[in-house]
């Protein structure tokens, strides 16, 4: 990316956010959510968080003290690394009181490639569309019982739900306006401590050195979460802000060949920067799986921290980082993780006549980790927390991670 396009492109989305962010807020009218269905999907296993160093006494970001009432004198990073994005504080608005619809009346504006995020409480399902947390990157909401924060990052593109339940209270989140490796810093509102997007880790604050528990969420497309779950629950457009939903403000920014915007790190040559990742944590280990790998194996198996874990991957999702229309987006499909424990096995899955099959019983899966078909038909895969990153945004914050190769 050439330093004139750099220039261009950070001039013209802080010109959108920032006009975004003064757009006054719509009317709007709550609709009841559906009664979505409940499937405890396996936590990721904890694992080791930045820790809090003796750090130099630092003057908090530019502006911070005057909008935020954050205990900066407790931090796990340098003040130094943390960048603003463009708008201020909340000036990328949360959406706190969501309202749902119907898969019939999202149907209306979601298009069949477009990527939402699919999250699972039991029998409770829910769709968000990224066209929507495109332009709000944050959703506090409470699916079957359990409060959650459904967050993405647009320029780290990195789709992750957390358990606001923290320390004997619900924790409800906002964005600072600050980026580091130009990943999302959020910030909670009940003591204002600033949380890392990426790790989930409190950086600055009165929790600094704590961590959020991630809950599985994976971005996949409109077609296939309509499909199989017909009576789901969706993310409505009535968010009370009047915003170009449907239009992407990062147009351009996920090509291969561009480096990542308002990132100060180093990059690791094992990829380009670009390179889309899903990316693994358990018991300490971390793995990448690229995309383009993915796109040729179809399914992966793997051990990742001890536990034996499969990647499926299916075409049919856009990009929504690509075209100025999320829904005209290039295909970049759709990857997922999941154990390969079931049913008292270990399951070795493969590519077989265009199905994804395991070599145990010839079972055929689904990209949600369902048999469809043969011996086991009837039996579901438990999700492992897996993440879309590119690889500039998961390198910088796991330097010791593996490629997987085959």
């Amino acid at each position: 990316m050439s330093y004139r396009y750099k220039k261009w492109f950070f001039l013209t989305l802080v010109l959108i956010l920032g006009l975004a962010a003064c757009a006054p807020n719509s009317s709007r009218a709550d609709t009841p959510a559906n009664d979505p269905p409940e499937s405890e999907p396996v936590p990721e296993e904890a694992s080791a968080v930045e820790a809090e160093t003796s750090l130099p006494v630092e003057r908090p970001p530019s502006g911070a003290e005057a909008q935020f009432s954050t205990d900066f004198s407790k931090h796990s990073i340098s003040y130094s690394e943390v960048l603003s994005g463009g708008p201020p504080k909340d000036g990328i608005p949360a959406i706190d009181d969501p309202s749902y619809v119907s898969i019939a009346e999202a149907d209306a504006w979601i298009s069949d490639v477009e990527p939402i995020v699919f999250v699972q409480v039991g029998d409770n399902v829910r769709a968000y569309p990224l066209q929507i947390l495109t332009w709000h990157e944050i959703v506090n909401d409470v699916l079957g019982e359990k409060p959650l924060v459904v967050s993405f990052c647009p320029l780290c593109n990195t789709a992750i739900a957390f358990e606001r339940e923290f320390d004997g209270q619900i924790l409800d989140f906002g964005t600072t306006g600050r980026l580091r490796y130009s990943n999302l810093i959020m910030y909670d509102r009940q003591t204002e401590t600033w949380w890392q997007q990426a790790t989930g880790d409190g950086v600055a604050g009165e929790y600094t050195g704590e961590r959020l528990t991630f809950y599985p969420a994976s971005i996949i497309s409109w077609e296939d979460f309509k499909t199989e779950y017909p009576d789901g629950s969706v993310l409505s457009r009535d968010t009370g802000f009047n915003r170009s939903y449907g239009t992407n403000p990062y147009a351009g920014y996920d090509d291969i060949n561009q480096t990542p915007f308002l990132f100060d790190g180093n990059y690791d040559d094992q990829l380009p920067p670009m390179a889309r990742v899903l990316t693994v944590e358990l018991n300490g280990e971390t793995v990448a799986y690229t995309y383009d790998l993915l796109d040729d194996e179809v399914a992966i198996n793997d051990q990742v921290g001890g536990v034996s874990i499969t990647v499926f991957w299916t075409e049919g999702t856009a990009s929504a980082l690509d075209s100025p229309q999320i829904s005209s987006g290039r295909d970049i499909g759709t990857a997922v993780a999941y154990s390969r424990e079931v049913a008292g096995q270990t399951l070795t899955f493969g590519l077989d006549n265009g199905f994804i099959r395991d070599l145990e019983t010839g079972s055929t899966w689904d990209i949600f980790g369902q048999a469809t078909d043969g011996e086991l038909a009837g039996e579901s895969l438990t999700p492992v927390v897996a993440v879309n990153h590119f690889w500039f945004s998961w390198a910088a914050f796991q330097p010791e991670t593996r490629v997987y190769q085959p």
